[in-house]
């Protein structure tokens, strides 16, 4: 065979090869590097989707704590007023309570020097009668002068 032969068989052989290429192997392939790219290209997307919804996400979060942060701290300043408000109150009842007993203290003492000096008037009255009876020695009827007596007793 010549070589021009040759090269016209081989030249029917690949226009055959390149025929049954492009009818029977290129259509999957093309089909299969086809949906690769749907796929990619997908996945692209879900990817600047997720992206999106991390951002928004992150966004929510950043509010919700800025929101609790300022709810913590309008707690907190509350505790702290009623804190305040409760010691001013314990004040105001400790004094309240203070002055009962300091005002109780000094009821109880004009009591007992009422009780003082009456006892003293007796003291007196009966140191009077005894000190008439040494002087006098005479007879002295304490119930006839009981009259007198009480008279001095009040006014010692």
């Amino acid at each position: 065979m010549s070589i021009t032969g040759t090269l016209i068989v081989q030249m029917i052989v690949f226009l055959i090869l390149v025929g049954f290429t492009m009818k029977f192997v290129w259509p999957p392939i093309t089909a299969a590097l086809d949906e690769r790219a749907r796929k990619v290209a997908d996945g692209l997307a879900a990817a600047d989707k997720a992206k999106s919804e991390l951002s928004a996400a992150n966004q929510r979060v950043e509010a919700e704590l800025a929101k609790s942060r300022i709810e913590t701290a309008s707690r907190l300043a509350d505790a702290e007023r009623r804190a305040q408000a409760i010691i001013e109150e314990a004040k105001t009842r400790a004094t309240e309570e203070g002055n009962k007993i300091v005002a109780a203290a000094k009821v109880e003492a004009d009591q007992q020097t009422v009780k003082a000096r009456e006892a003293l008037r007796e003291q007196v009255a009966a140191l009077a009668v005894k000190g008439a009876e040494q002087i006098l020695r005479k007879e002295v009827n304490a119930g006839v002068h009981s009259e007198l007596l009480s008279r001095l007793k009040t006014e010692l």
